[in-house]
């Protein structure tokens, strides 16, 4: 018997995590979509609450820092293949804490060790641009330190998500002497409709974050880039958007697949990863 297909879905804070979730719950339970739930799913408070908030028309708040829930969704498609999808409902915050603590709690270690795919969520939008000690030459910081002292450099984003991706190989004990079949990695680039872009997502990912793309490029032999974004625009958490109340939630959200194909079947990079496709 093959074993279990896990779907991890990792995210810092604010990268929509939470809102694709709810938009996920809300194309599974219309119908609208490539999948179905094969099961009863866990704890789907944290989306439900969010699915209530995109029904007005609003956004929902983030989820607090100390927060870790684990939802889990039985899926199957079409064909019927069938996987777990894992969301950790946790504040974003503690995945960043993670890399500063050196720590994995081991409510993450079980579920990192069993993943058969890892879904990274980046918002691109947000991550910081600025030079770190990975990214500049050397003799800058020797100029830099020249009669005075140097200001203390922190790891940029891009360096971050370098490091937490290494922290998670380790944890799961694989090597990287030759690039990695599986966990499969798929990088979703949300909140698509900010960047404003026509770039195929690969090609805007290899260009706004230069070593994370040589990192995993490197490194893993499946690696699939995705646009999304789960609301489509920009929704208040006080003022309510009205087309979005009339039509529903259902009718907003997209992904760019890898070949530059929009869709608005937003389930479709898991469904991808059920039918082996990258």
């Amino acid at each position: 018997m093959a074993p279990q297909q896990t779907i991890l879905l990792v995210g810092e804070s604010n990268v929509g995590k939470t809102h694709y979730g709810a938009q996920f719950l809300k194309r599974l339970m219309v119908k609208a979509c490539a999948l179905r739930m094969s099961g009863a799913p866990t704890n789907l408070e944290a989306f439900t609450t969010a699915l209530s908030c995109l029904t007005e028309g609003k956004s929902t708040d983030h989820t607090p820092a100390s927060t870790y829930v684990e939802s889990v969704w039985p899926i199957k498609d079409e064909a019927g293949r069938e996987a777990e999808l894992v969301w950790p409902d946790y504040g974003g915050e503690q995945v960043r804490h993670l890399v500063m603590q050196r720590r994995i709690p081991p409510a993450w270690r079980e579920r990192v060790v069993k993943a058969s795919d890892w879904v990274f969520l980046i918002r691109l939008h947000t991550f910081r641009s600025e030079d770190d000690l990975f990214s500049r030459p050397l003799r800058s910081f020797a100029a830099a330190e020249s009669g005075a002292e140097a200001a203390a450099s922190e790891l940029s984003d891009q360096a971050r998500t370098v490091e937490l991706l290494q922290m998670l190989l380790y944890l799961a004990q694989l090597h990287l002497d030759q690039p990695l079949r599986t966990p499969r990695l798929t990088i979703l680039l949300s909140c698509w409709d900010e960047l404003d872009t026509e770039e195929l997502p690969a090609d805007l990912l290899a260009a706004r974050l230069p070593m994370l793309w040589s990192f995993v490029r490197s490194n893993w032999s499946s690696l699939t880039v995705i646009g999304l974004s789960a609301l489509e625009r920009p929704l208040s958490k006080t003022d309510a958007d009205q087309e979005y109340a009339i039509r529903g939630p259902e009718e907003f959200g997209y992904v760019v697949l890898p070949n530059g194909e929009k869709s608005m079947d937003i389930t479709l990079p898991i469904y991808r990863l059920m039918a082996r496709e990258t």
